[in-house]
């Protein structure tokens, strides 16, 4: 049994202006069952280094977006920001130590205004970058267990919980798996389940930091993030490089059957990759 777990970063709802949003992402790192105990102990390890000889304090958890922000907060508040960038970049570099790997799409917010009228699908609004990603990385992670991980191998998308979309995603998880035709049901990820402790559950954390940093490198990439300091955007596209080798998938994908015929090229005209040649242009 593999764990897909997914975290969203950027989300504004239903609203698709830019804004300080420009971009949304969904994803998360994957667990296999036999892994993630270690993989807590892992993090745990770096967390306690982070603090020593200090302890960690109590009830810590880790928010990316304390964690980055340009002077810190929450449990990170007045702490030097390279001390800071180093524990990100350790924690994400326990990501290829632990051989896991990474699963997300990113949307462009205007360009999805531009190429989706919200009727392409019967079962939800693609004007709703959640909504519309969720039932990409569906497709994706059922693909990757059926072709990448053997037979016999089976997924579980674990997700951190949005009320808003709770009614939506599990409309889309029962179209996928039991409304298309039989050849192109999900059938490979056996269940769509909600982190009982989202926010406390180290591989959730793993995820939220993993989505912020691509979100935060793609803005960057696509020039939203120009008046940032030189050494912030460097920062994020060396997150971004310990981040793309453990990626499942490096290109985008369509989804088969008429289901899918009008939501495949929003899609394509929406997700955001990095320009080509990435590491040379950061000198990486």
């Amino acid at each position: 049994m593999h764990f897909f777990y997914l975290d969203e970063a950027g989300c504004t709802g239903a609203d698709i202006a830019p804004g300080q949003q420009p971009i949304f992402v969904l994803g998360g790192i994957s667990v296999r069952d036999e892994g993630w105990v270690r993989t807590t102990g892992e993090f745990e390890r770096v967390i306690t280094q982070y603090f020593a000889p200090d302890r960690v304090p109590a009830g810590f958890e880790l928010h990316s977006s304390e964690l980055l922000s340009p002077n810190g907060e929450g449990f990170f508040d007045g702490h030097d920001r390279e001390r800071r960038n180093q524990l990100a970049l350790d924690l994400l570099e326990l990501i290829g130590q632990r051989s896991h790997h990474v699963h997300y799409v990113a949307l462009s917010k205007d360009a999805l205004s531009r190429a989706a009228n919200g009727t392409e699908h019967d079962t939800f609004n693609c004007r709703v970058p959640y909504l519309l990603a969720f039932d990409y990385m569906t497709t994706v992670v059922n693909g990757h267990v059926k072709s990448r991980l053997g037979r016999s191998a089976r997924g579980i998308i674990i997700i951190d919980e949005k009320e808003q979309f709770e009614a939506d995603v599990a409309s889309i998880a029962r179209f996928r798996r039991f409304e298309v035709v039989p050849t192109q049901r999900v059938k490979h990820v056996v269940e769509f389940s909600y982190s009982i402790d989202s926010r406390k559950h180290p591989m959730i954390q793993m995820s939220d930091l993993v989505v912020f940093c691509i979100k935060k490198f793609l803005e960057v990439d696509q020039g939203h993030r120009d008046a940032w300091p030189e050494a912030a955007r460097q920062f994020f596209a060396q997150c971004y490089d310990r981040i793309h080798p453990r990626l499942i998938r490096t290109n985008l994908i369509d989804q088969a059957g008429l289901h899918a015929r009008r939501i495949n090229p929003v899609i394509q005209a929406a997700a955001v990759l990095p320009r080509r040649a990435w590491r040379d242009h950061y000198g990486l």
